[in-house]
């Protein structure tokens, strides 16, 4: 990986490499080290690049191709979750509790040794949630925290970073109800950054990077909607779920 270039650990705001020199093995690696600085993450997301890495190693950032992104308004409903959104035994609500939903996602998942999600980037998003930019969803039930996701919002595009479950469905629902508010506010896409049958059983579709980026430029020029977030009093997510979401057939 020595031609991969190296940012400094002070440089906060210089330009990352063009994405299309991003490796091919490792699949969209770009650059290597730097800071976790909001200043720099905001960079990154503006160019279609995102951290990922482990403690031990240094800040790698990453612009993959292909890409998977999820359209808010072809978000998948299995018949599972539609039954499960039907029940209405949880409550939803947007940034009430950031730091208990990125702590949730950084503990490891069965099977797992650790987390890409350190103290590092779980301080870094915090700072981007402050500044109006990160956000959270949080599913509720008997008063209990049990799932929710983060991400970071700018212009018309939302960057998915960790989700979590201490519930069945916890997540999709966080997710389901996500989209119907993005789509409500016309927002173009969810960036899921990586594959996984998960989100590609969620409606995820794989695009090249080459798309992803001038779709990415397209959503960047509307403004930023800033935080906090809370979802629309006027707006009923389940029935936008009921009617936009597609629907498994009989």
């Amino acid at each position: 990986m020595s031609h991969i270039p190296w940012i400094a650990p002070d440089d906060h705001t210089s330009p990352f490499p063009n994405v299309e020199t991003a490796l091919r093995e490792p699949n969209g690696l770009v650059a290597i080290g730097g800071p976790l600085s909001p200043e720099r993450l905001e960079r990154a997301y503006r160019c279609g690049i995102f951290p990922w890495f482990s403690e031990e190693q240094p800040v790698l950032w990453w612009s993959p191709d292909p890409r998977l992104i999820i359209y808010p308004r072809s978000l998948h409903a299995s018949r599972s979750l539609r039954k499960r959104l039907r029940q209405q035994d949880y409550q939803l609500t947007m940034d009430q509790c950031f730091q208990a939903v990125i702590e949730a996602c950084s503990t490891p998942r069965q099977g797992q040794a650790g987390t890409w999600i350190t103290p590092e980037i779980r301080a870094a998003y915090w700072e981007l949630h402050r500044r109006g930019i990160a956000h959270s969803v949080e599913v509720w039930r008997a008063g209990l925290l049990v799932g929710g996701l983060y991400g970071v919002s700018l212009g018309a595009a939302f960057f998915g970073e960790s989700m979590f479950s201490r519930a069945t469905d916890a997540s999709k629902i966080a997710l389901a109800w996500l989209a119907a508010q993005l789509d409500a506010w016309s927002f173009h896409f969810i960036d899921c950054q990586l594959p996984t049958p998960h989100l590609h059983a969620l409606g995820g579709v794989e695009i090249s990077r080459c798309r992803f980026i001038r779709e990415l430029d397209a959503a960047l020029a509307y403004p930023t909607r800033l935080g906090p977030w809370e979802f629309s009093a006027q707006f009923d997510p389940l029935t936008w779920i009921k009617h936009k979401i597609t629907e498994d057939k009989p």
